[in-house]
Order: structure tokens, then sequence, then C-alpha cells
């Protein structure tokens, strides 16, 4: 069955099939949704509406911490994860399944819903201020917002050679340099890299946002850990908008180019991994008044 590309990335390509590669993001995601949801201060008896629930890492998470008379609002753009997640929710009638994109949540009334969260999802849209005032609109008085996103500009400006995932190999950085500019042309970085911590408070605060408060995390060559299953790696993309690592190799370099560059990676599993990475989680509320 034919899936569209967020579900295709979040359900195959994003770890390729491969165990390995798996159980090295299960730690981080985790961390990520504990974050929001922590932050999110639930109470027993809220609404909470998930933007971009994916395969429904804060939506679940979140059902787990209400009570019975607590409802999750799954949201996304596409319909075949909120098939999945509906799927993986059974017969669980806290749910409700709606189909929207961040920047336009007509089908949510208004003053609905007692908390907003949302993660990784800014990071794919063009329109940031127009998500922010819509998460404004369905939340109550007194409502809460809860985000997280990746502040890929910080990566572009450090290290803007930075293949994810694998070590440095000084012998082909000549072929990781070709694969790297053949992720930059077949996938938008005006929009992966289009905003930082400071957009995400300036654009709470001018929709009317109060109680804003951001954690932000920047990281600049952290050790990390081994690397592992090169071929397993080569199946993944880093993101919804971009080919797999093997693609992009297959397009980028030539067959002995890319022979050379198999035997260099897969000679460096086990070698550490150091990661250049930012991090912003934002939560604000929508003031009693408002």
């Amino acid at each position: 069955m034919s899936t569209d590309k967020w579900a295709s990335w979040l359900l195959t390509r994003r770890d390729g099939g491969s165990a390995e590669v798996r159980g090295r993001h299960a730690p981080g995601l985790e961390a990520f949704r504990d974050g929001v949801l922590e932050r999110a201060e639930l109470e027993p008896d809220d609404v909470v509406l998930d933007v971009g629930c994916g395969t429904g890492l804060i939506a679940f998470g979140a059902l787990e911490r209400l009570g019975p008379g607590g409802r999750v609002i799954f949201s996304d753009i596409s319909q075949d994860l909120l098939d999945e997640c509906r799927r993986r929710a059974a017969e669980d009638d806290r749910c409700r399944f709606v189909l929207a994109d961040a920047s336009d949540l007509s089908a949510i009334e208004d003053g609905s819903v007692d908390v907003v969260t949302t993660r990784s999802v800014l990071i794919y849209s063009e329109r940031r201020a127009e998500a922010f005032a819509e998460f404004f609109r369905v939340l109550r008085p007194g409502g809460r917002l809860s985000i997280f996103e990746p502040i890929n500009r910080f990566s572009a400006e450090h290290r803007p050679d930075q293949l994810f995932g694998t070590p440095r190999a000084p012998e082909v950085d000549d072929l990781l340099t070709k694969v790297v500019n053949r992720f930059r042309t077949a996938s938008d970085d005006n929009v992966l890299i289009g905003f930082d911590e400071r957009d995400l408070l300036d654009w709470a605060h001018s929709t009317g946002f109060g109680a804003i408060e951001l954690d932000y995390r920047a990281q600049i060559e952290a050790p990390g850990e081994p690397f592992t299953d090169w071929e397993g790696l080569k199946r993944t993309a880093p993101n919804p908008l971009a080919p797999t690592y093997g693609e992009a190799i297959e397009a980028a370099l030539t067959p002995a180019e890319r022979e050379r560059l198999d035997a260099a990676m897969t000679a460096r599993e086990g070698d550490p991994v150091r990661r250049t990475i930012a991090v912003a989680y934002l939560r604000a509320a929508k003031e009693l008044n408002a």
C-alpha cells in the first residue's frame, strides 16, 4: 500500500528497517516526548490537541497521563498517519482524529482545548506565525502551549558539512561533501533552517501568549553513541523532504566513489559520533482574560 511522504518517512524511511538505527533514535524521541508533556502540566480531565501527531508519540504519551475524563485530539496533515494512529488507539473512546495543517485548524472549535502540543512540526511549515495564531485560537483561557523544535539553522552554521549519524572520515571528505551538497539540492533548506529559537519567542509573544518560557540546548562536537550499521543507515532519510542516504549517494557519486565511501564508512563502525545540534522547548499560556 502506498503512503504519503510523511507516513513513508515515519513508518519506513526514518530507520530504514534497521533495528540498530531505531534503537539509536528511541531514547532521544522518548526524551523529547517527556520534555513536551512535562512542560504541558497535564491535568487528568484536560483536552489535549496534538498538532502534527505523526505516529502518536506525544498523543499516546498524553493519553497515558490523562484520566478517564481526559481526551486527546490527534491532528495531522497526513490521512495515512491518522489512520495508523486510529488503528493503534483501538477502541479508546478518548481519541478524536482531525485532518488539518498546523496553520489551519479550522476543524477545531475556538477555545475548546486545554493544551496544545507539537513536536518537530513547525520546521516543515512555511506559515509559522499563522500556526501560532491557530494554537492561540483553539485554547481556552488559561490553556497551555508546549512545543519542541530542532533548530537546524544552528547546525547549518556551525557544521555545514555534517552528515547526520556518521563520524568524520577525512580520507573521504571529498565524497561526503558531494553527498551533503546533493541533500541541499534535493530538499528545501530554506524551510528547514528558516527560523531559530528567537523566532519562536517572537511568534508566541506577538500572538498574545503570556508566561512564555524557552529552554534551549546547543551542542558542538558533543560525543554520542558509537556509529553502527552503515548499510542500514543508507536506507534511512534524515527528514521527510529528503532522499535516503543511499539515494543521495547513488545520485552524487560514481560507482568507484561509492565503493570507496562504503569501505571507509564500514571501517568506522564502532567509532564514536560527534554531533552538532540545537533544540528548543517553548511553553506558554493563554491568559485568563484573553
